[in-house]
């Protein structure tokens, strides 16, 4: 199969839709597939054998941390030389509207995926009355598609309540390889817990924006004096924060790769998340593998990964006395062992070849149903 993924973002950035990407396409290259990325321009043209097609950038205001692709006629130059069997169009929003157009316009089968919940990011940046102008945008370049998939059932139901129809949910999937208990570090545990005796010490690893929620998490130092949090990652926010955070026992340790970021993920005694904007939220799943039972705000996306009191524990999104009592469970050495033990367990089941293989069965749905076959796709 021929197969042309359109990505609002792609690697060197990192991400949700990039570690997603990145890896089940290398995957379905494994498979015998010849799969090509066209993505923003962010500096490479090949991943792993696998051909990138960069588009022109520019700089967004309210999201400027990195740039973003422009709609763009060669697009349709691309996929008329590759001649994909199907086109991908992830969250098309910007640069990937292109691939949904061109692909209808050459008869090409589309499947489209909604991964960024962009309408909840609006409450963050004080815009809330443009949702129903941004949902209504949203509807048109997912409207169409052959097959139109998200990341999570909680939130396949909210964009059927927004009449965007929904067919079945991506499959998820984890380096188990690279996510691992095997990675802690006892240096790196000492120097994040700044040498102290009898510290807990909780990580976060992701963005570091608005939506994410992470302000919430100083409230932590003024019940708790036995807790040093690590915060892995960059953004717009990171400034902010680092002043928020300031003379608490926190460490802002950037971004990481490879085998650093393995190490940062088990390195801890539990993983912390305190956003309810995901649409999924991988690196739950990522930190589950790594051994670490989770504290996470509660959303549906959230309780689609953990199990409350058997993986991790769940409190209200801003409420200090909610996410105080969740971190309780700190203070019993047996349930957060059980728990460890339990997520890696859970996340065991989750690989990459597995998450590949049922994408390119909802690629051959999207053929079928191109073509008039018959099709059952829905998964939910």
């Amino acid at each position: 199969m021929r197969i042309a993924i359109a990505t609002e973002t792609f690697l060197p950035a990192t991400d949700g839709i990039c570690t997603r990407f990145a890896n089940m396409a290398v995957e379905m290259k494994r498979m015998g597939h010849e799969v090509i990325i066209i993505s923003p321009d962010l500096g490479i043209t090949e991943y792993q054998g696998i051909p990138v097609y960069g588009m022109e950038t520019f700089n967004f205001a309210l999201y400027g941390s990195r740039p973003w692709g422009k709609p763009n006629k060669a697009i349709k130059k691309i996929l008329k030389e590759f001649k994909p069997d199907v086109v991908h169009a992830v969250n098309p929003f910007i640069m990937v509207t292109s691939a949904v157009h061109y692909a209808k316009k050459l008869d090409i089968p589309l499947l489209t995926s909604y991964h960024t919940h962009i309408p909840n990011y609006l409450d963050h940046y004080h815009l809330p009355l443009l949702k129903p102008l941004l949902w209504e945008y949203l509807r048109f370049w997912h409207q169409g598609s052959d097959i139109n998939l998200t990341v999570s059932a909680s939130l396949a139901q909210e964009l059927e309540e927004q009449a965007i129809d929904v067919h079945g949910v991506m499959p998820r999937g984890i380096d188990l390889s690279q996510r691992d208990p095997e990675f802690f570090d006892q240096d790196l545990y000492q120097e994040l817990t700044f040498g102290l005796p009898d510290q807990k010490l909780l990580v976060y690893v992701g963005r570091l924006a608005a939506e994410k929620d992470i302000d919430q998490l100083r409230a932590i130092f003024n019940y708790r004096h036995d807790i040093c949090l690590a915060i892995v990652g960059d953004g717009p926010e990171k400034e902010n924060l680092e002043r928020l955070f300031a003379g608490t026992k926190t460490t802002f340790v950037g971004f990481k790769f490879g085998q650093e970021l393995a190490k940062a993920f088990a390195t801890a005694d539990a993983f912390i998340f305190p956003s309810t904007s995901e649409t999924f939220g991988l690196v739950i799943s990522e930190a589950m593998a790594s051994g670490l039972p989770v504290i996470a705000a509660e959303s549906g996306p959230t309780l689609e990964q953990i199990q409350p009191l058997k993986t991790g524990v769940c409190f209200e999104s801003h409420n200090e006395a909610s996410l105080i009592e969740a971190l309780d469970c700190l203070d019993q050495p047996l349930l957060m062992q059980a728990m460890g033990l339990q997520a890696r367990s859970e996340a065991q089941k989750y690989s990459w070849q597995a998450a590949a293989s049922c994408l390119v069965d909802y690629y051959e749905q999207a053929i079928n149903h191109h073509f008039g076959q018959e099709n059952n796709c829905s998964n939910l």
